[in-house]
């Protein structure tokens, strides 16, 4: 979209009479957005959609004169998406990458015009395209008298993080919640987020994967039952609704600008939020500036470990599991040159006595391999033993059915890549890593596999083995976390 510019403020191509000086949004040097006019009528749907975030002009189902007028009057705002200054930038990734640029003959503003490639999925940014950002009244949510409804208990050290949760966005600081797999740290979430709502804030809780998305959604809608709660990913059906309790994908937050008061991030070790500077970006544009923001985490990666033993964190830690009981800690099994042992058509004979043993025990059981092509060789080989093993990555189109076989109990072994290291619960089961030496095998993906170990009261304990070609510093590490975190729980228990 061109625009010309009139009194120092802006007017699109398709209102501007014929022969107007027209340009591209970011070639226009500066102008002026209106005052806000406190008399005029804006629209309640235009608002219901926009406040709190920045949108391409045809995300929105508003036609251009409506949203031109609420521009003229002060309830809205045009922003550059793509600056060039020494390089281009995306205003909406913050993608500053040269490379991530690309050009094309574009019909809208007539000549080449360069738009940004990383975050192309969510429609394209280009020098010519404008965000849309509301400037008028924030919209209001009404809220019930009482607006948490869960009769659960928390533990001691639950409490002492709950609690800590609560001061943090009550002084709206920067929290880290390191609470071991298993520990219950979805409700301990909620007094905080109780506190947030009553004091008329706006919640986001952000997490990098879709299934998680899916997972808390229900239960955050059980104890919030009267709260209106959405929840944001690819192909959400409440990608243009608002509500005061939000939980998305930290992809989805790239269509926000300082809306949220409170900004919870689960899972903040977990691909690819860890590794990807576009989504730590959109986190960082979707809060306020002066935002609550707690972090939580079963893994912290060396850095804020470090950090949190430095005192320049602040940190809550919960080293039990709810139930109380300790986290099993994996051993270590030499299995040889297990890659030559699959290309000669066999496991590993310690592997195999392994296997045999959770069948005779009816034993449900993941096996964790590193590669993805390394699935079909492991399961035909394991068919052999039973016909129902199955396997799992995250290209599977069939990988929901599986996860929900296996949960069923259909399924007595699992044999999967890292993409179920979180988020799968089966109350009774053991744990096995073909490889575990293999780089993709970090610190934290090895204690998140052994997180799958023990959740359940009813069956606290499994078997937990890393069968390796060689020790590795991350199995060491991984080792080390675990029983680091058993000896303060130890300790907190007989304080």
């Amino acid at each position: 979209m061109r625009f010309t510019v009139i009194d120092k403020q802006l007017l699109p191509e398709p209102l501007a009479a014929q022969g107007s000086d027209l340009q591209p949004i970011s070639s226009i040097p500066q102008w002026c957005n209106p005052p806000m006019n406190s008399s005029f009528s804006y629209s309640a749907d235009l608002q219901s959609f926009l406040d709190g975030k920045e949108l391409l002009p045809d995300d929105l189902p508003f036609p251009l004169t409506l949203i031109h007028q609420h521009y003229e009057h002060g309830y809205l705002s045009y922003v550059k998406g793509i600056k060039k200054e020494k390089g281009y930038f995306c205003h909406r990734c913050g993608n500053e990458k040269q490379e991530r640029f690309a050009s094309f003959h574009c019909a809208r503003c007539q000549q080449v015009c360069t738009y940004c490639r990383a975050c192309i999925v969510m429609g394209r940014v280009s020098e010519c395209t404008p965000l849309l950002r509301w400037t008028g009244p924030p919209l209001a949510f009404s809220l019930p008298a009482d607006i948490l409804h869960w009769d659960g208990t928390l533990s001691p050290a639950q409490k002492i993080a709950s609690g800590a949760v609560v001061t943090a966005i009550k002084h709206k600081q920067e929290l880290l919640v390191w609470a071991v797999c298993g520990a219950g740290k979805t409700e301990v979430l909620f007094p905080g987020i109780e506190a947030a709502l009553a004091f008329g804030k706006k919640v986001c809780i952000a997490t990098p994967r879709t299934d998680v998305v899916l997972e808390l959604k229900p239960r955050l809608q059980k104890a919030f039952a009267e709260v209106e709660v959405i929840a944001l990913y690819g192909s959400s059906e409440d990608r243009g609704k608002q509500a005061p309790l939000t939980i998305s994908t930290t992809h989805q937050l790239l269509r926000y600008s300082q809306a949220f008061d409170v900004v919870i991030i689960d899972e903040v070790d977990a691909f690819p939020y860890s590794v990807e500077p576009m989504l730590q970006y959109a986190v960082q544009k979707a809060k306020r500036e002066d935002a609550a923001v707690i972090y939580l985490t079963a893994t912290p990666n060396q850095t804020w470990q470090k950090e949190v033993k430095q005192g320049k964190r602040k940190a809550v830690t919960i080293p039990a599991r709810y139930h109380r009981h300790p986290l099993p800690v994996p051993r270590f099994e030499w299995c040889g040159n297990w890659k030559k042992s699959l290309k000669q058509k066999r496991l590993p004979s310690n592997v195999h006595e392994w296997i045999t043993e959770r069948f005779k025990d009816g034993k449900q059981s993941f096996l964790f391999i590193p590669r993805i092509e390394l699935i079909p060789e492991v399961v035909k080989l394991l068919k052999v033993m039973d016909e129902r093993i199955e396997g799992v990555h995250a290209e599977d189109p069939d990988r929901k059915e599986k996860v929900l076989m296996f949960r069923n109990g259909q399924i007595p072994l699992l044999v999967t890549t890292t993409i179920l290291e979180r988020g799968v619960t089966v109350p009774n089961i053991d744990v096995a890593v073909l490889g575990a030496e293999d780089d993709i095998f970090t610190e934290s993906a090895l204690v998140q596999i052994s997180g799958r170990v023990g959740r359940s009261a009813q069956f606290p304990d499994g078997d937990l083995v890393f069968f390796h070609y060689g020790k590795t510093k991350n199995m060491l590490l991984a080792k080390r976390q675990i029983e680091q975190m058993n000896r303060e729980a130890r300790k907190k228990r007989n304080d």
